[in-house]
């Protein structure tokens, strides 16, 4: 799995990021749900996320992780205010190194297309969810803006296409599968709940 490109790492850790994706990603990515127990973000990048989770529920206990190296340090300077409820890890999230059925919710937000294999990803995100668990999130879409935006990134990067994500995730031990195009076609937020085998 490639590291972060400078430009994106530099955009992931600004204060109008951090900002934007607590008052206005999150609450879109979570639509109302309400996450409790213990969950796992892969690909957390700066951390915000998972700040920002942890910020609105005081129960909540998570692990965030990431493969850049820089992404982790930073990610653990984010959430080291709440270092009893959290804990950053550098992982491939193509292979991550937890228990089958550990999790309460995995929370993925932008990052699948960062992963060449991602549909690997979203299997291991599945694996590591208990049945009931919920996997909540959201990524970019192939399309020519988006495509734009990466141009010249010196890492891979493998955008999904329209409906490739509905097409792996029925592949997959979930239900009540939820998927939604917004900013013009631009993403696809999505929700799953694994069932029991």
């Amino acid at each position: 799995m490639p590291e972060m490109p400078a430009m994106a790492r530099a955009l992931a850790v600004s204060l109008p990021s951090r900002i934007l994706a607590r008052r206005v990603v999150l609450p879109w990515i979570l639509g109302g749900e309400r996450p409790t127990g213990e969950g796992i973000e892969i690909g957390a990048g700066s951390g915000a996320m998972s700040a920002a989770l942890l910020a609105v529920s005081p129960t909540l206990r998570i692990v965030a992780t990431d493969y850049d190296t820089d992404m982790v340090h930073t990610a653990r300077r984010a959430l080291a205010p709440a270092d009893d409820r959290a804990s950053v890890e550098r992982v491939d999230a193509a292979e991550l190194p937890f228990a089958d059925c550990r999790f309460d919710f995995v929370l993925s937000a932008a990052m699948l297309h960062h992963v060449v294999a991602w549909e690997k990803a979203l299997a291991e995100a599945i694996r590591v969810l208990r049945p009931g668990g919920r996997l909540i999130g959201y990524d970019l879409l192939d399309t020519a803006p988006i495509r734009l935006m990466h141009f010249g990134h010196a890492h891979d990067t493998r955008m999904l296409r329209a409906g490739q994500l509905e097409s792996e995730l029925a592949r997959l031990q979930v239900a009540n599968v939820r998927t939604r195009t917004a900013l013009r076609g631009l993403v696809v937020k999505f929700a799953a709940t694994k069932v029991p085998e």
